[in-house]
């Protein structure tokens, strides 16, 4: 086995991502990490974050499947020692066994795909196994995409197999789940990309409906968890998912389109899909950095114990303002750009193909529209609830900002939120390149852009967008209402105390609440959420109630009704087995004595 790395485009695509994330993370860390740990346990935190972002750059850089195997394995075990690393804490110890079998599970099943590409290919090297693979019978190279897809999706947290990331983004110290939101999970697209694309080769078009499939569940599902969460980091983790989603359908039309015959779109959908890859990068690190501030500075991640936090902290507000604009696709960021993309790429996909792909497009290009307005609503709700109004607990009144290095590193992802909303069209030009390469089409006589302001996905389409332009009528906006605001304020008007709707004493008991804002939605999707109430009432006589408690939850479906019965099966099946292994040592020979009976039988017969 050859021990070399590929500097390909691909690979340093992926390199430039785990490097822009993890640099601000490791500067935040020094603010983060003081003050809440021994210097021996911060000086392991150190040593576990250098091995976690070598392994990952080893991953997306070895051209060797057995040596991508180990990167991945040290990659895994290095990220479960992370998520344990506050090990006084139950949660994290739970969360911590939950990754590490998920994890495995999906290793498992990469090694299988990988077996089966060395039978062909009697060599591990990448280029020796893609030309393996252009003789791969059919039906061989649907079951290794399906071993490939199953192992990548684990880590990817698609959906179902998304189980293990609202455990472990939210018991891992904040810098640690901004790599492994914005940078770790991407390796596992960066897979789907090097192994699925690049060397298996795109063999049908079902199998880019699939991916679509996945995707716009993830992205309606991680959303939907998202809005009736109120533990801010869980939130942003099942954001996590529906991020994942986004750049699946990215993906998976890019493969639809390949087999379909057309190159353009197929580039065009991919360079979407890494467009958002790294956009969510950005923005899900920086509002990862910003619940990691919000909860040193309060000890809680619960939004309906905070409130009134803009007063208190607001470096780290406006931070996370930026970073919940960008996730929600508000025009001129990066989010909205990568989102704007792909629903062009459905647009023009619909347009391009016939019979009951144009319908199954427009169906996933109207569930992306409805996944924006949802994620929307929600950092709606994350923000206002969390820095606006009053402090709902003592914790939030005794906030004060954070260190500078916390700061720091809010503040670089904040700047890269914008100026890759703003200068989208020489960053699609570099994108190009990369799809292009990804995919083995020449793109040198494709144009995705006009001139340094206006992009457009096909020319002579007539869609056109300029966020640089974009960005210069909301300043002018602004302009223009301060001067109002100037002209206006000679007449002195009364400054008193947040609307309170005429009520005389607002205070934080009576304040709006996460629960409350998510109400009408947890009625809209109460077939999916299946939303069941507790209440418990302690009476001092028949007419006298002393207190009443009430409680709201909704079920985890894929946790009660696939992992619950699959834990159960697995435990019943532990029993059966001890059943037969008493200790008895006749019963052993016995068994031993019919295993050759049985081979014996075999060999006579065959």
């Amino acid at each position: 086995m050859n021990f070399n790395l590929l500097f390909d485009p691909l690979s340093i695509f992926f390199l430039f991502v785990i490097f822009a994330i993890s640099l601000p993370s490791t500067v935040y860390s020094f603010g983060y990490l003081k003050g809440e740990y021994s210097f021996a346990k911060r000086t392991l935190a150190g040593f576990l974050l250098f091995a976690f972002v070598a392994s990952m750059a080893l991953v997306v850089t070895v051209s060797n499947v057995f040596i991508f195997l180990v990167a991945w394995e040290i990659m895994s075990l290095v990220s479960y020692f992370l998520v344990v690393f506050d090990t006084e804490h139950e949660k994290s110890i739970q969360a911590g066994l939950i990754y590490i079998v998920m994890t495995h599970i999906g290793t498992a099943f990469l090694i299988a795909a990988f077996l089966v590409m060395y039978q062909y290919a009697h060599s591990f090297e990448f280029l020796a196994i893609k030309n393996a693979c252009q003789a791969m019978p059919f039906q061989t190279r649907n079951t290794v995409f399906l071993l490939l897809l199953a192992g990548f999706g684990t880590k990817a947290g698609i959906v179902p197999l998304h189980i293990w990331l609202p455990y472990a983004h939210p018991q891992a110290p904040s810098h640690i789940s901004s790599i492994m939101s914005g940078v770790m999970i991407k390796t596992a697209i960066y897979g789907l990309i090097r192994f699925v694309i690049s060397i298996l080769g795109v063999n049908s078009s079902w199998w880019g409906i699939l991916i679509l499939v996945l995707g716009v569940i993830s992205c309606l599902v991680g959303v939907i968890y998202a809005l009736m969460d109120h533990d801010i980091k869980r939130l942003l983790a099942y954001h996590s998912v529906e991020n994942i989603g986004i750049i699946l359908l990215g993906l998976g039309m890019s493969m639809f389109f390949i087999s379909k015959g057309l190159p353009y779109l197929a580039v065009f959908a991919l360079i979407a899909g890494l467009y958002h890859l790294v956009n969510h990068a950005i923005f899900k690190g920086l509002l990862f950095l910003c619940a990691g501030s919000v909860y040193k500075a309060t000890g809680t991640r619960d939004i309906e114990k905070l409130g009134g936090l803009i007063k208190k902290m607001p470096h780290t507000a406006f931070y996370f303002l930026i970073g919940a604009m960008g996730i929600s696709a508000l025009p001129p960021l990066n989010g909205f750009v990568s989102e704007w993309l792909t629903l062009q790429a459905f647009f023009l996909g619909a347009s391009s193909v016939t019979g009951g792909s144009k319908f199954f497009l427009g169906v996933c290009a109207g569930m992306l529209a409805l996944t924006g307005g949802l994620a929307a609503a929600c950092f709606v709700k994350a923000f206002g609830i969390t820095f606006l109004a009053q402090p709902r607990s003592r914790h939030a009144e005794e906030a004060r900002e954070v260190s500078f290095s916390m700061k720091a590193g809010m503040l670089f992802l904040s700047v890269l939120t914008v100026i890759f909303g703003l200068a989208a069209v020489p960053i699609i030009g570099l994108l190009a390149k990369v799809a292009g390469f990804s995919t083995g089409i020449e793109t040198g006589n494709m144009r995705f852009a006009l001139n340094s302001i206006i992009i457009s996905p096909q020319i002579g389409r007539g869609i056109y967008l300029s966020t640089p332009l974009v960005a210069l009528v909301l300043a002018a906006s602004a302009v223009i209402g301060f001067a109002v605001y100037l002209l206006f304020a000679r007449l002195k008007p009364a400054i008193y105390k947040t609307w309170d709707c005429g009520y005389y004493k607002l205070g934080a008991r009576n304040e709006y609440t996460a629960t409350a804002f998510s109400k009408p939605f947890r009625i809209a999707f109460s077939f999916f959420l299946q939303p069941y109430r507790k209440t418990q009432k302690i009476r001092e006589s028949f007419y006298h109630v002393r207190s009443f408690a009430y409680e709201t939850h909704t079920t985890s479906v894929f946790k009660k009704y696939i992992y619950l019965p699959l834990v159960a099966l697995i435990f019943k099946s532990a029993k059966f087995m001890r059943r037969i292994q008493p200790g008895s040592i006749h019963l052993y020979l016995a068994y031993i004595f019919a295993a050759l009976l049985f081979l014996i039988i075999f060999m006579q017969k065959f």
